[in-house]
């Protein structure tokens, strides 16, 4: 594995482009938690879909349930849905747990009123680092239904689409920023509300090959 990122990264520094290695491959199997680490007080397994907090109590603090594999260059595609007034939940990338702590740092394709499709560098710079005018973000959501997100982290080129529709392309200028880490599924410290997720998976880039 470490050899495969050296090459990655060679490719990307020379300006080689990836390509995804295969077929997707499951994250979630539908059915258990299996692959994943986090507050099972918060999430839990229900019709197919991992879902985060409830309708009934207000959610105390933000929660992650996270990959237990970390992923560096990738397409991650996923089914979400997001209910409850003032909810708001976010998909985290190359990112990791902060030790002895409940929070997560690192990249969050962000999902909620005000920040639907948004770069947020959550813990870190704590702010959007890219995203759609404000006018525009939101307005392709299915309110209380499923919608599709598309992550693509290429080098330190991250590319976002929400339901088609492209709302990201960053290129991350920090040379300290790491390219590599675990991906997360959040939902937001507020109010009653849920984040549901399903359909989660993942196709690794590799080196393109030559013609």
């Amino acid at each position: 594995m470490r050899t495969n990122r050296v090459v990655r990264a060679l490719c990307v520094t020379a300006g080689l482009s990836l390509t995804l290695a295969g077929d997707p491959v499951k994250l979630f199997d539908g059915k258990t938690s299996e692959g994943w680490e986090g507050n099972l007080k918060v999430f839990r397994v229900e019709d197919g879909a991992i879902v985060g907090g409830n309708m009934t109590e207000r959610v105390a603090r933000n929660e992650f349930l996270c990959t237990e594999k970390e992923y560096g260059d990738f397409e991650l595609r996923l089914k979400f849905k997001l209910l409850g007034k003032g909810s708001n939940a976010g998909i985290q990338v190359r990112s990791r747990r902060i030790p002895d702590h409940h929070e997560m740092i690192g990249y969050q394709a962000d999902m909620g009123d005000g920040w639907w499709g948004c770069l947020y560098d959550e813990s870190r710079r704590r702010r959007v680092l890219a995203g759609p005018p404000k006018p525009e973000r939101g307005k392709n959501i299915k309110r209380e239904g499923w919608n599709d997100y598309r992550i693509r982290c290429e080098g330190k080129r991250i590319q976002l689409w929400i339901n088609g529709q492209q709302t990201v392309d960053y290129a991350e200028p920090d040379e300290k920023i790491p390219l590599t880490g675990l991906i997360g599924l959040q939902i937001h410290g507020g109010p009653p509300s849920e984040a549901w997720y399903k359909d989660i998976t993942i196709e690794e880039l590799v080196p393109a090959k030559a013609e």
